[in-house]
């Protein structure tokens, strides 16, 4: 009986672990999607980082640019790629590192604040940008980089800025309306979120 038993559950087990396995597009797909949260002027030169068809985190292209693009994570479903400026790739490394780590996000921000302070983490000292660009699984073909509805909103990086530095409010007075998130920390940003189109399904 167990002998049986085992090779019944055997092939149920192979299947599992093939299902948790994510099909990771060709680099060139992953580089077309990923540069869609560039400006059109920056994507032919910017860097960008992706996955290896053994799903290891590498850098796909060297750019020539400014500009840092992350591509599709093809474990999760829909579509979610940014693009930063690459004075902010250190804050960002070591943010991944620990998601990685399995930090949540609150102790991801305490344990940057602190390595920020003691140097250990530069944050650029001028203003930096992120792009990000989603769009729903139904809406992404993850095979071909082809994407419909997608919706794009920035980021601008100012460390240790607040409301009274800025002259920015604590949420967007309006759709779109640029606001402060994080004020006082070193993660400190101004969000810019575009109202989304009624057209898109979102």
């Amino acid at each position: 009986m167990k002998i049986t038993l085992t090779f019944i559950a055997l092939p149920a087990l192979l299947t599992n672990a093939l299902a948790q396995t994510p099909t990771i597009p060709a680099p060139d797909i992953q580089i077309k999607t990923a540069v869609l949260a560039a400006p059109a002027d920056k994507r032919d030169g910017a860097t960008v980082y992706g996955y290896s068809d053994k799903n290891q985190f590498v850098v796909l292209r060297k750019g020539t640019n400014e500009l840092i693009c992350l591509a599709d994570d093809p474990a999760q479903k829909g579509l979610s790629v940014s693009c930063y400026h690459r004075d902010l790739d250190p804050f960002m490394e070591r943010g991944r590192i620990l998601k990685q780590a399995g930090k949540k996000p609150a102790e991801i921000l305490a344990m940057r604040e602190q390595e920020v302070k003691d140097k250990k983490l530069i944050m650029p000292s001028h203003p930096s940008s992120l792009v990000s660009y989603t769009a729903k699984e139904e809406d992404f073909t993850a095979a071909t980089g082809e994407v419909k509805d997608g919706y794009m909103r920035s980021v601008v990086y100012i460390p240790y800025a607040t409301a009274e530095s800025t002259g920015l409010p604590l949420k967007p007075e309006a759709p779109g309306m640029p606001w402060i998130m994080d004020p006082g920390t070193h993660r400190a940003h101004i969000m810019i979120n575009p109202p989304v189109s009624t057209t898109a399904h979102h």
